[in-house]
């Protein structure tokens, strides 16, 4: 008998319920909101998974332009001309 070496790796592989279990708590563990055990089975997840070691990646760069964009201020000029316009359509809507 010759033994597979190939079917050996794919059981060590992840299976596609270990993966949904994981990107159903990727956002958990980019806010630190995982238990130390769950997080522990988290990283040896993406260090065996490399698609979803992308996906990560992705969901933590979008968090932090997110979060970078909610910190920034409009220039005053543009805050105002918005207002103006939002008022204008407020008129158009009372005597529409």
């Amino acid at each position: 008998m010759s033994h597979d070496h190939a079917a050996e790796r794919r059981t060590d592989e992840p299976s596609a319920s270990d993966c949904a279990d994981f990107l159903d708590r990727i956002v958990y563990f980019i806010d630190n909101e995982l238990a130390e055990a769950d997080c522990s089975a988290v990283r040896v997840h993406l260090d065996s998974c490399n698609p979803c070691l992308e996906k990560y990646d992705l969901q933590r760069t979008v968090k932090s332009v997110v979060a970078r964009s909610c910190a920034e201020v409009a220039p005053d000029e543009l805050r105002q001309r918005v207002l103006f316009r939002i008022r204008e359509v407020q008129v158009q809507i009372r005597e529409g």
